[in-house]
């Protein structure tokens, strides 16, 4: 299982959620096939690109990956969504 951290306003979403200040729309099946065929569509698009890194900075990048248990490229990935999402 992927791990993403959530940011605020995810946080805030899944509160107001638990709360109960959401509710139910018309045609709930047809709505969640088309909003998760929307999210499975966006979300599965991935490109390959090429970087030029020093030598040091790919072997750090792989012991950091070792580290944490994962494939040193899903480390990479994850830095770079990391920083995407904040700016």
């Amino acid at each position: 299982m992927k791990y993403f951290e959530l940011n605020k306003q995810e946080k805030q979403i899944i509160a107001n959620f638990e709360k109960g200040d959401y509710i139910s729309v018309d045609k709930l099946k047809e709505e969640k096939t088309k909003y998760q065929g929307m999210a499975s569509f966006t979300l599965n698009k991935t490109k390959n690109i090429n970087i030029r890194l020093s030598e040091k900075v790919v072997q750090k990048l792989k012991a950091k990956a070792i580290e944490q248990g994962i494939p040193y490229q899903t480390l990479a990935a994850s830095i770079l969504h990391r920083y995407s999402i904040t700016t």
